[in-house]
């Protein structure tokens, strides 16, 4: 849809704008007389009531208070003669006779106690007034009863409990007091009196209080369980206060009843706010509906065009599928990128227009995936193609799509063009391919003179035993068996100068980087081998501490060769200035369990802190020639493999400095 372009205001909105203040101003006025009318007679109606309401809260408080303190009086009462009579039972002081003559003494004086039991350690019935039946056997088929868990928790805490309240068959509420018989310290039953809340509140609550207020005890979820009321129809004030004992949620709940003056004074008030309602109403309505509508174009209008103005700006594609995959949505710079219209996406069902068709089952997958919700957090790359089959690739972010409602209704989609991007990061990798196969040349360069000298040795062995050969060949007398050891000496100078060829050559090859099982040993033998002509000319003495075998590793072998070879030569050129007696380089190869650790540590001059932490830069160096790369190809090279480069100060040394760098590498490919 494209945006709208604001217009000039006409003549017409010009005035139709000064209509409406207008009309705004001329409706302001009769509202404003009755509002201020409303709160005058509010005003003094409030004051009237607010007294009243005060006194009728006070005296309904105290009245609630002295009820809860009669009930706990009472309550109190009941638990102190059953636990006088638990200690005679104890002390053996009341039999089953005296049991039964002191029950129906309690039962004549409380009506609200229903029934009277004596229980046995195993719960048994031993003697009961006026019938030898629990209350709630009729639910012990459904489980634990309301009785025997407030028989276990009499027994754990050891003193008089209240149980949870429960109906009967006859659905009235009752609660049942317990208290524990002990005889030195262990028990030997149980005393429960059946409280009927309904009849409490019958003998226990006065007159002259139910002539006042309506009384109910209610449970945790307001359901009303004993009431006692002398009419049903309350509206008054009311006040709840939790009844304890016998506690479980109980409370009591006092409601006054309605004054005829209360009921005329709010007829009153409700006519007169209904009167007010009416007249401001019929004003307010015209005003309302014109001011809603005009903020609804309004919010409309700068909704879409800031809408617009975000979607034209963005330079990120973004694409709105639903649950089930279809395309909902898709802005301007998503069109742009795959060269399809919005009418030609919207209401597509996979396969989409933009996807590869060589790449259709991966692509579908991974949109499977998605809406699976195992979209990978950080994003996922993929290859799409424009509508003129141009591809492109392409970095995908999927979060969910929520509405207003918070309800998950889809996936968004934000999506990048990541083509120059992937072309630029080959390009780079090229030119470290290239930088890596320069730095082979220069370093094969600097030891040129020293392998020409060291090919001359096998080369000038090799012309000496020809000639001898030759001499020994023009005497008649020469014997052929002569010849053969000499000729065995011109084969092993042979192979020693065509070994040496094979590693320049080797060396100095350009390959693509391939990791491959590789052993290291046989890594640092070529590189010792490359480097003792030079070591010789230095007066280095060269050493190698290493296991008898290694695992092999994943790498490439050229690269380490490059990497120990600079480590080497660096390690030599440290020792420069170093005394003959100690120059000494050794490398150190420790296998771990899961990585091999390869150190290079020399007797140099050692390396400055401050140096330290530049020198794995790239073109940075301390040497009047160097350029400034060897490091850093280096590092570069340790981390492709997955490992790491670094260096510290050698703590074997016997000059008191020089410098141990070391590299790890893991066993396992990752």
């Amino acid at each position: 849809m494209p945006p709208l372009a604001p217009l000039p205001p006409t003549l017409e909105q010009t005035l139709g704008g000064l209509q409406t203040r207008r009309m705004r101003w001329l409706l302001a006025v009769p509202k404003l007389g009755i509002v201020l009318l409303l709160l005058a007679l509010f005003s003094l109606l409030w004051l009237l009531h607010h007294n009243e309401i005060e006194e009728e809260r006070n005296a309904l408080i105290k009245d609630v208070l002295w009820l809860e303190q009669n009930l706990r009086f009472h309550f109190d009462g009941a638990e102190e003669q059953l636990q006088q009579l638990a200690s005679d039972i104890a002390g053996g002081h009341a039999g089953k006779p005296q049991f039964r003559l002191r029950a129906a003494h309690l039962l004549k004086n409380m009506p609200e106690v229903g029934q009277l039991l004596w229980l046995d350690d195993r719960q048994s019935i031993v003697a009961a007034e006026p019938t030898a039946r629990l209350p709630d056997e009729e639910l012990a088929p459904l489980g634990p009863t309301a009785t025997s868990r407030g028989i276990d928790t009499a027994r754990r805490f050891g003193k008089p409990v209240y149980g949870e309240f429960f109906l009967n068959s006859a659905q009235q509420a009752l609660n049942e007091l317990l208290v524990p018989i002990h005889k030195q310290g262990q028990p030997q039953g149980m005393l429960i009196a059946v409280f009927n809340l309904e009849q409490l509140l019958s003998s226990q609550v006065p007159w002259w209080f139910t002539e006042k207020y309506k009384v109910d005890i209610i449970d945790g979820d307001d359901k009303v369980l004993a009431v006692k009321t002398r009419i049903e129809q309350t509206g008054g004030q009311s006040y709840e206060i939790p009844l304890e004992p016998p506690g479980h949620g109980l409370k009591l709940r006092v409601t006054g009843y309605r004054s005829q003056e209360n009921t005329l004074q709010r007829l009153l008030v409700v006519a007169i706010i209904i009167l007010a309602i009416g007249v401001f109403w019929s004003l307010w309505l015209v005003r309302e509906l014109m001011q809603k509508r005009s903020q609804a174009e309004e919010a409309l209008r700068a909704e879409h065009a800031f809408r617009t103005s975000m979607e034209d700006s963005l330079t990120v594609g973004m694409r709105a599928r639903d649950l089930e995959g279809k395309v909902i949505y898709v802005n301007p710079a998503f069109c742009k990128m795959t060269g399809f219209a919005s009418e030609e996406l919207v209401g597509q069902q996979p396969p989409m227009p933009y996807w590869v068709p060589e790449q259709i089952d991966e692509t579908f997958a991974m949109h499977q995936a998605v809406l699976a919700g195992r979209a990978p957090p950080d994003g996922f790359e993929m290859m799409f193609r424009r509508k003129n089959e141009e591809r492109f690739h392409a970095l995908v972010y999927e979060a969910r799509l929520i509405d207003g409602h918070g309800q998950h209704i889809g996936w968004m989609a934000s999506v990048l063009d990541i083509t120059e991007r992937k072309h630029a990061e080959d390009l780079a990798r090229q030119q470290q391919e290239q930088l890596q196969f320069t730095a082979r040349l220069v370093t094969m360069g600097e030891m040129a003179s020293t392998l020409a000298h060291e090919l001359n040795q096998p080369l000038a062995a090799i012309a000496s035993y020809n000639s001898g050969c030759l001499n020994l060949l023009t005497h008649a007398s020469a014997d052929p068996r002569e010849l053969k050891p000499v000729l065995e000496k011109i084969g092993l100078q042979a192979q020693r100068a065509g070994k040496i060829i094979r590693r320049v050559h080797d060396f100095v090859r350009k390959s693509e980087p391939r990791r491959a099982p590789c052993d290291l040993r046989e890594v640092v033998e070529d590189c010792l081998g490359f480097v003792e002509a030079e070591a010789r000319k230095r007066r280095i003495r060269l050493s190698c501490r290493q296991p008898e075998t290694l695992p092999l590793i994943p790498a490439d072998r050229l690269m380490l060769e490059q990497v120990l070879l600079n480590l080497l030569r660096n390690g030599m050129e440290a020792m420069s200035d170093t005394p003959e007696a100690l120059r000494r380089l050794e490398i150190t190869v420790d296998c771990g369990k899961s990585e091999i650790c390869l150190g290079v540590a020399d007797q140099g001059s050692g390396i400055a802190p401050e140096i330290r932490e530049r020198m794995f830069t790239a073109f940075f160096t301390t040497k009047a020639e160097g350029m400034g790369i060897g490091l850093s190809i280096c590092r570069s090279i340790i981390e492709f493999h997955r490992g790491r480069l670094w260096a510290e100060d050698n703590p074997r040394s016997e000059s008191g400095t020089g410098t141990i760098f070391t590299f790890s590498l893991p066993l396992a490919a990752d």
